[in-house]
């Protein structure tokens, strides 16, 4: 491995780590969100928010390859669509109706989908290593969320909402998988820019459906605030990270650092509504800490 290409490696580890941080922010803003604004609406903001700041940033090399995004237009599209609609307003749809406990139980099956659609889809090479960081990761993710009752998962009840983020986790590692399986030339910038406007197109329609509903909630600051937060925290800051790292380290590798999620969420919690972390977080913390790093650091030295 060149020296450039480990350093390149060794910053994509570390930013990787902060990925399931932003993402935590989205958590918040979705509990928030039932009676100020409309799911989709929301989604809308927060990727027309983002993808106004990364077309600024952008502008010249969406430019200067405007033929070569537009002959992928959908490719753009399908992302967008993915990413944006199904893995973004389905979300904000689905937790109006359903527990935060089944949230996660769902989307800690996101990794996995990941790893074997990357092997499947992909080719990409799977070590026992990785294989053991994946399922201590899973464990603990599952440990955190029974709060250290495993009997729990018995009581578990699945409601339609479910069925929403049971869409959004499976379009997420499409998501994935297809940025993986579609090169581009594009920086990390320029083509979340172009994935984001595909997602803005896919996303107008169902919102303007929205504005017409007859329980309608009206716009105010708290909506306004909470698209801000959206559109740059667990939007911009989140999915760029992940599409630069997922270039460089690979889907499931990278993919294994979501399972930080229920972990970042605690604390999160535990900073913004006071909820003090138990002894079930530090147990579960450890396996998802071991568990990431192992899968992570398990082809550095390749």
């Amino acid at each position: 491995m060149s020296n450039a290409l480990e350093k390149q490696t060794s910053q994509a580890l570390i930013l990787l780590w902060l990925v399931p941080a932003l993402w935590s922010v989205n958590y918040i803003v979705a509990r928030k969100a039932p009676g100020v604004i409309g799911p989709h609406l929301l989604a809308l903001g927060r990727w027309g928010l983002a993808a106004l700041v990364l077309v600024v940033l952008a502008r010249s090399e969406l430019w200067a390859n405007r033929a070569n995004i537009a002959k992928a237009w959908w490719q753009y599209l399908i992302l967008g669509a993915l990413g944006m609609l199904i893995c973004g307003a389905w979300v904000y749809q689905g937790a109006r109706s359903t527990q935060a406990m089944n949230i996660a139980l769902i989307y800690a099956a996101s990794p996995v989908l990941i790893s074997l659609g990357s092997v499947w889809l992909l080719r990409e090479t799977f070590s026992k290593q990785q294989l053991a960081g994946l399922v201590l990761a899973l464990t603990g993710v599952v440990h955190v969320i029974v709060r250290g009752q495993w009997a729990a998962l018995s009581q578990v009840q699945f409601v339609v909402g479910d069925l929403w983020i049971v869409a959004a986790t499976i379009s997420w590692a499409g998501y994935a998988l297809l940025q993986k399986k579609w090169p581009s030339t594009l920086s990390a910038t320029a083509r979340l820019a172009a994935i984001c406007l595909g997602g803005v197109i896919t996303l107008l329609p169902f919102s303007i459906w929205e504005l017409f509903q007859p329980d309608l909630t009206v716009w105010g600051a708290k909506a306004f605030w909470l698209i801000v937060i959206a559109g740059l925290v667990p939007g911009l800051g989140a999915y760029w990270i992940y599409g630069w790292a997922q270039k460089i380290l690979g889907a499931s590798r990278t993919a294994v650092a979501l399972y930080l999620g229920p972990l970042y969420a605690a604390l999160l919690t535990w900073m913004v509504l006071g909820e003090a972390p138990g002894w079930h977080h530090l147990v579960g913390g450890l396996f998802i800490l071991f568990g990431v790093f192992l899968a992570m650091m398990s082809q550095k030295s390749k």
